[in-house]
């Protein structure tokens, strides 16, 4: 098994890396503008770090009454996992107020819980599925800040369990996209979900899924009613039946309207980037991820995820690299903070988590 989140959950990294890896087929992609509008240049600052000395990957975290909660997700909190540490889930929510000097406990979860959907809403952080070693969940629960704690109102539940999927929030319809249904799967589901939060008495929707390969960990986006996937990566099982991934590039939006439409192809590989990605400018922004490039390197040297900033112009149909990342972190949610975006912890390299949370404004060059 792998020790990296980003790299392989489920299954592991292959030490082999085929074409077929890191371009897709037929080949969408485009030659990179520099011309472009340029969102502007993100200036990052750290804000107070969860009181966790090794964070979380696979974290819940967004906004209710102006209040930043991050929630759940998993670490390797006694022994880094190739020394034989287990992987535990956690239920713990934390809720940082706008200019506290610290983060607060704010309640549990449900249920110890990571790896699923978190986006938010004007009733508060819609928490869609995830799971722990076990199971995966079905379950949706909105959870709002009330009186200095979190309450939790459940939802309609998904029409299957669903961890390591994408989703993001296109005006008040919430999709849902890939994902795996057990925690062992050698197969991730090809499916699309909505919900609309206006009529949520009529359930989850099932839309006509991506016309791409089924994945796990892509980046999901919104801009008006148009719903983004990008990126991730497809299992398949390998020779003893372990799965085993396919890093993707290709790119794909969903319209009511129109449905499905093939863009141009990310310039690199993006697993687990922060998601949803965040919209500035225009832009579409994928905030690192990883790229596939260290496959099977050992703990002690790996340099890390990408720190690539890539935009994407929807109206050029392009992609541009916009700047970098003071830091490397997958596996983790992306989230609109006033006029912040906060990235919350996550993995930083395989195995090893950080508390530290980033937040950027952005401003010109």
């Amino acid at each position: 098994m792998s020790i990296s989140d980003a790299g392989t959950i489920p299954g592991r990294h292959s030490c082999e890396v085929t074409a077929s890896m890191l371009s897709p087929h037929p080949d969408h992609s485009p030659a990179m503008k520099t011309t472009l509008a340029s969102p502007g240049i993100l200036r990052w600052r750290q804000l107070p770090a969860l009181p966790d000395r090794e964070g979380f990957a696979g974290s819940f975290a967004g906004v209710s009454e102006d209040v930043l909660l991050v929630a759940g997700g998993a670490n390797f909190p006694d022994q880094r996992p190739w020394e034989g540490g287990t992987k535990h889930w956690h239920d713990g929510i934390f809720a940082l107020e706008p200019g506290a000097k610290g983060w607060r406990e704010a309640g549990r979860l449900p249920t110890a819980n990571g790896y699923g959907v978190a986006v938010t809403a004007a009733e508060g952080v819609v928490l869609a599925g995830g799971g722990d070693a076990r199971r995966n969940f079905a379950e949706v629960w909105l959870a709002r800040w009330e009186r200095r704690t979190v309450t939790f109102t459940a939802w309609p539940a998904l029409p299957r369990p669903l961890a390591q999927a994408a989703g993001a929030l296109a005006g008040r319809i919430l999709y849902v996209a890939g994902g795996i249904d057990r925690p062992d799967a050698t197969q991730a589901q090809q499916v699309l979900y909505a919900l609309d939060l206006d009529r949520r008495e009529a359930g989850w929707q099932e839309l006509t899924p991506c016309p791409g390969a089924e994945r796990i960990l892509a980046v999901a986006a919104a801009q008006g009613d148009a719903f983004y996937f990008l990126g991730g990566a497809r299992l398949e099982p390998d020779e003893v039946g372990q799965p085993r991934r396919e890093w993707l590039r290709d790119a794909w939006r969903f319209t009511p309207r129109e449905g499905w439409r093939r863009l141009a192809d990310l310039p690199r590989a993006a697993v687990a980037a922060p998601t949803p990605a965040p919209l500035v400018a225009g832009q579409i922004l994928v905030l690192g991820g990883d790229d596939g490039g260290q496959l099977g390197a050992a703990p002690a040297v790996h340099r890390g995820f990408s720190r690539d900033i890539l935009a994407y112009a929807p109206a050029a149909d392009a992609w541009s690299r916009l700047d970098s990342l003071p830091f490397s972190h997958v596996t983790t949610p992306a989230v609109a903070w006033g006029t912040e975006i906060v990235v919350p912890g996550g993995e930083v390299r395989p195995g090893i988590r950080s508390p530290e949370i980033w937040a950027a404004t952005t401003g010109s060059a």
